[in-house]
């Protein structure tokens, strides 16, 4: 396997795309890690301000009571508003990289035959 059938998708964030044992694992650490190194460099210029969000966020997070609580609403508010501040949640594909990724998942997502048993358990 080549890193291009890994790797359907190199840019602007690289998408790994890997079989698991009931389906595929696809990896966008390389976005994760951009988002982050912008949450650093935001907390590195204004330490109290992005403390603040990000304890609020915990607060939040420790009363939730439940899908609908306020406490719920009010965390997940201020995830979307930390999130969208550092790039937002969404990992953009372009041009052929759309076609690759797709063949890539098809590929992976195709059910997988098992060998028939014979009496006493032994494979076919």
């Amino acid at each position: 396997m080549s890193l291009h059938d890994r790797q359907p998708v190199t840019g602007p964030f690289r998408v790994y795309v890997d079989p698991a044992s009931a389906g595929v694992e696809i990896d966008v650490s390389h976005m994760i890690y951009a988002l982050l190194r912008q949450l650093a460099a935001d907390f590195e210029e204004d330490p109290d301000g992005v403390g603040e969000i990000l304890t609020e966020i915990a607060a939040a997070d420790r009363a939730a009571n439940g899908p609908d609580s306020h406490a719920t609403h009010e965390r997940d508010a201020r995830l979307e508003g930390l999130l969208e501040s550092i790039g937002g949640g969404k990992v953009p594909v372009y041009g052929q990289q759309v076609l690759r990724l797709a063949e890539r998942l098809r590929v992976l997502g195709m059910p997988k035959s098992v060998p028939h048993q014979r009496e006493g358990g032994e494979a076919a």
